[in-house]
Order: structure tokens, then C-alpha cells, then sequence
């Protein structure tokens, strides 16, 4: 898609020259006051704030513990400090928080390495090193997110920062240089492609930010063409991760890591070269993939959950809305507007993407005089990732095939999730904080990666196993206005010490009426469902009820018991109580089936 539009490139490729400079007084003065007002006040409050320090053994502290949060916060902090300063400077331009912003680059570019602790290795997977080597830069999600910030700091403010020392934005350029344009000429990373390894949201994240980089300084021409040959093929390799449908394997969360980072990708090639790229917004992939988060919303900010993704996710931004524009979806814009209008936090004070920030701010008064409508939720099938969503006026289901190889993924195959009247039924709990752990080999040692907490039968005590082959199989969906069904063998997403030889799962959703999930299997072991439950639920019987939601019926089980987990993880609370439940119900025979009203 990208590729082939490179022997179109012209003989000169401009500058990126979306982002106005603070001496481009009619563009900030025309900003709305109130965004004028929440960008100076941020400013005025981390002004009084110290700049967080980053000792080597904060860095250190992953390797050692596999904490990373500590050295994220205080890392993250940083841009964030800076990327207010600069807002408000811009703002003003009255040159009040010049010197603590030059205060703040300085010490970014001080830094011995831009990629955050938790990376700070050079092959997928690889040995994380206990501090930065200086000589080797890494391209990581964040070593390119930083350099994109201090590029468009120096597009922004370079007259007054010129006025100040020409060094500083020298200085700037030459760790661009270094860190960055060098390193993605001369190295090879994994997120680029080309390897035969699956991509994920790295490539559009690190892409995007590489492409503002270069596009915005003074690089020369051969350089540009350079990048813009190298990320093509990068972004192509990424979308054949996609089907046509345009499901995000990795979930909700990195729809906006993945999907809305290659959209800016976009936004930055078609600028600099529109009679080449600017086509691309009218293809149906990309449509698709725009609209996944729509398909995905259950209600407020809650959304179908899956991998590493939460089922609380924060509100829209201008992204969602452009990218709704640009690939002409009124679904998406309306839902983007509507959403965002519910933000607290409209100048995103916590993104330390300084672009977003800039998109979040010059598009305010469009948004906020956007007439939107409530986009109609529909009923789809995302056969590229094996999920089925499904809803009637009270319900919401989804139904998730697939296989355990995926990006981020959790040993899933098969599971259910519901919502009624916009209240979690059956949930998928999702993901804790991110440690060492997550991302080694003990990951499915996690409770939450584990098919024994995603509402799925285990075989005494054999679980789902992890990798691509452990898949359902023979699945088949069928979507109308009336009903909706899906159904699959799952054997084959256990190992063989599971003893299956058949695990057949049927979910039928009867809209108006009820959901029933059948499960029939074929097993040396005995099995017991688990199911998962946010509030608590009552055993009575063969029955559970679940708060004022309503009931599960069973047919074919024992006697149900429940268990309190209590939840004290940063990363789960943003999305449950401090308390979820787990009810195994074991089967009595070689069938069970649920009826839930």
C-alpha cells in the first residue's frame, strides 16, 4: 500500500509544516480561550514543580526487581513538565517559562539513553541491560516518542530559543541525530520489520515518531527519502498484521498505540508528499481499522476487552476524530466528539506526545461546534481475529475465537464477555501492571494471562497453553437482527496432558431474551468452569445471581462455590472495584450449559 507509491516520490520533499511556530501569533491567538486558559495554567502550576531526577539506579531498578513503574514516572514526568512549558510558552510568548524549558531539554538531552529502562536491550525479547550504553542508541516506543518532542519543540520555539544560545537548538539537532536518524539508517530494529516476525503497534508508534523527526528538522534530502523508503515498508509489513476487517489483535488500548499511530504516520506523509499518499485515506482497510473502536465501546468509557487491553480506557481525543475525517467515517467523528466531550482533561496534561497535544489544541473549537450524532452500535464479526459482538437493547456480547499466539496476549480462546444495561456481567479482567514479569517467560504464571480467570473449563488442573498452534478450530458465527451465534472446538487450545479430545463451545444469544453457552467436551479429566464477576455474586442452588444484573442458570453442573479475589493492582483499579469474584462450577457429566437472563 505505502511501497508501491514510492517511485512517485518528488525530486524535493518539504518540510512537515503542520505545527506552527509561537512567532505565528494569528494561529495561537485564535486558539479558543478556554484552551488558551487550561494551557497557561498547567504551565503556571509544573513551573513550580522540580524536574524529577533519573539517578542510574532508578534505571537500574528493572533489572534488579523488575519494577519499572518508578523510573516511568519520573521519566514520563519529565516530558510531561516540558511539554506544559512549552504549551504555555507558546501561548504567551512572553518568554516567562523560556528558561525552564531550556532547563528541561537540557536535561533530556543529558539523558545517557532516551529508551526507558523496561528496553533497554537490542533483539526482540533480549537481555535488558542494567543501564544505557551511550555508544549504542535504542529505538524504543520512548527513545522515538522523545525524539519526536524535542524536534517539534525546536520547530516551535527556535526563535526564542535562538535568542537565548543558538546551542540549545543545535544541541537538539545533533542528538537527533545521534539517537535517532543515525541509528534508523545504520541499525536494524525489530519493530521495522522484515525479519518474518509479526509486528505490532511498535512499528506505527516508532514509525510515526521517526517520520515527525526527520520531516520536521533541517535534514537533507537524501536522508528523507531515505526514511520515507525505510517506513513505508515498515508500515506495509505492519498492516498485512491487520485483515480486511480491520480487527486489532492487541485490544482496545493499543488500537490507540497501533492504529492511531500509523494514522499519524499518514497525516505526516501525505503532508509532505500529498500527490503520493494522500490516496491511501480512501482505502477500506484503513477505514476499518479506524471504526475498530466504535464496533468496540459498550458504554461510557468502557469497552469490550481482550490481551493486554483494559476494560476501562480513557476518553477520545482529537486523533480519533481526524482519523474519522480523514478516512471519511461520520461513525468514528461523531463518536470521537461525543466522547471527548465527556473529558475532564481536554489538553491531555498527562500525554507526553507533544504532537498529540498540539492536535488536541488546534482542534478544540471544531470538536466543541461538531453537531454529532450517537454513531447506531452495531452487530460485527471480526473473522481476521476470530471475535463476535453482538447486542440487543440491554445486552452486549462478545465472543472471542482466535488463537494464543497473539501480541500481547492472554490464554483466551473461546471466551465470553457480557455486559447488561451497560454493567459488567461476565468479565475479562485484563492486565496488571507492567513488570519484568509480564514480558518474560514466567508471564503465564499470571493469574490474569490465564484461561482458568477468562470464563473457560479446566481439565483438573490443565489450562490453555500460550503460542500461536493452541487455536480454536471449525469456527463458525452467524449474525441477524434477531440472534446471534458462534461456535467452536477449543481442544486444541490446551496441551494434550488436558486429555481432550473434544471441546465443543456454542454461545447463542436469542436478542430479546436470553444467552446460552453449551459446552460439550470429550475428556480423561473432570472439568470446572470459571467464571468471572465484578460484583458479587449468589449461589442458590443451580443458580448464580449476579447483583440486580440477573441469573445464570445451570444445567449439568455440581455445586457451585465462589471466591473473593481482592484487587489492589494500580492498573486493575482503573477498571474494578478493590474486590472480583471467581465461581467454579464443576461438570457433573460431559456437558454443561448456561442460561443467562
Amino acid at each position: 500500500m505505502f511501497s508501491e507509491r514510492l517511485p512517485h516520490l518528488p525530486p524535493e520533499i518539504p518540510d512537515f509544516a503542520e505545527i506552527p511556530p509561537a512567532t505565528d501569533r494569528q494561529a495561537w491567538t485564535s486558539l479558543p480561550v478556554e484552551t488558551r486558559d487550561q494551557l497557561i495554567a498547567r504551565a503556571e502550576e509544573v513551573a513550580r514543580t522540580p524536574w524529577p531526577a533519573l539517578p542510574a539506579t532508578l534505571h537500574m531498578a528493572f533489572t534488579r526487581n523488575g519494577n519499572r513503574s518508578r523510573f516511568e514516572a519520573a521519566y514520563q514526568g519529565r516530558r510531561n513538565q516540558l511539554n506544559a512549558l512549552i504549551l504555555g510558552e507558546c501561548v504567551e510568548n512572553e518568554g516567562r517559562f523560556l528558561d525552564q524549558i531550556v532547563d528541561g531539554i537540557w536535561l533530556i538531552c543529558e539523558e545517557s539513553g532516551w529508551q526507558i529502562a523496561a528496553h533497554n536491550c537490542y533483539a526482540r525479547g533480549g537481555r535488558r541491560f542494567p543501564l544505557p550504553d551511550t555508544t549504542a542508541p535504542v529505538i524504543d516506543l520512548f527513545a522515538s516518542e522523545t525524539g519526536a518532542q524535542l524536534a517539534v519543540a525546536a520547530t516551535l520555539l527556535a526563535e526564542s530559543l535562538d535568542r537565548i544560545s543558538p546551542e540549545i537548538v543545535r544541541r537538539i539537532d545533533r542528538e537527533l541525530q545521534a539517537r535517532i536518524v543515525q541509528p534508523y539508517h545504520d541499525a536494524h530494529f525489530w519493530w521495522m520489520g522484515g525479519e518474518g516476525d509479526p509486528l505490532n503497534n511498535w512499528t506505527g508508534w516508532c514509525t510515526q515518531n521517526v517520520l515527525l523527526t526527520v520531516l520536521t528538522r533541517p535534514t537533507d534530502q537524501q536522508t528523507r527519502r531515505a526514511v520515507i523508503e525505510k517506513a513505508a515498508k515498515s508500515l506495509d509489513e505492519y498492516l498485512s498484521v491487520f485483515g480486511d476487517d480491520g480487527g486489532c489483535e492487541e485490544g482496545v488500548m493499543y488500537y490507540r498505540k497501533g492504529s492511531l499511530t500509523l494514522f499519524n504516520a499518514l497525516v505526516v506523509l501525505a503532508a509532505v508528499a500529498p500527490d503520493v499518499f494522500a490516496g491511501l485515506w480512501r482505502e477500506p482497510k484503513l477505514r476499518n481499522m479506524a471504526e475498530y473502536i466504535v464496533n468496540m465501546h459498550v458504554d461510557d468509557n468502557q469497552y469490550f476487552n481482550f490481551s493486554d487491553s483494559s476494560a476501562v480506557v480513557g476518553r477520545c481525543t482529537a486523533r480519533e476524530y481526524l482519523f474519522g475525517l480523514a478516512v471519511g467515517s461520520d461513525a468514528l467523528t461523531d463518536f470521537a466528539v461525543i466522547d471527548w466531550a465527556k473529558s475532564d482533561e481536554k489538553d491531555l496534561p498527562d500525554e507526553y506526545n507533544l504532537f498529540y497535544r498540539l492536535q488536541a489544541a488546534f482542534n478544540a473549537q471544531a470538536m466543541r461546534e461538531r453537531a454529532a450524532s450517537e454513531p447506531e452500535k452495531r452487530d460485527i464479526l471480526y473473522e481476521s481475529i476470530g471475535l463476535m459482538i453482538a447486542r440487543d437493547d440491554r445486552y452486549a456480547l462478545a465472543v472471542k475465537a482466535g488463537h494464543n499466539g497473539e501480541s500481547h496476549n492472554h490464554n483466551d480462546v473461546g471466551s465470553v464477555t457480557l455486559y447488561k444495561d451497560g454493567r459488567p456481567f461476565l468479565i475479562d479482567v485484563g492486565v496488571e501492571t507492567y513488570t519484568a514479569k509480564t514480558f518474560s517467560g514466567s508471564r503465564y504464571e499470571i493469574w490474569t494471562m490465564q484461561s482458568a480467570y477468562h470464563n473457560l473449563l479446566t481439565f483438573d488442573d490443565v489450562m490453555q497453553r500460550d503460542g500461536r498452534d493452541f487455536a480454536a478450530a471449525n469456527v463458525k458465527a452467524e449474525l441477524s437482527p434477531a440472534a446471534a451465534r458462534m461456535e467452536m472446538e477449543l481442544a486444541g487450545a490446551y496441551p494434550a496432558e488436558a486429555g481432550l479430545r473434544s471441546y465443543r463451545r456454542c454461545v447463542h444469544f436469542t436478542k430479546g431474551r436470553d444467552i446460552e453457552v453449551v459446552d460439550t467436551f470429550d475428556s480423561d479429566r473432570p472439568a470446572t468452569l470459571s467464571l468471572m464477576f465484578a460484583e458479587e455474586p449468589v449461589i442458590e442452588g443451580d443458580a448464580i445471581k449476579v447483583g440486580g444484573l440477573g441469573a445464570i442458570a445451570i444445567d449439568g453442573g455440581g455445586a457451585p462455590r465462589s471466591e473473593a479475589i481482592p484487587i489492589a493492582d494500580e492498573r486493575l483499579l482503573w477498571s474494578w472495584p478493590t474486590q472480583l469474584w471467581r465461581v467454579l462450577v464443576p461438570v457433573a457429566g460431559q456437558r454443561l450449559a448456561l442460561r443467562i437472563q
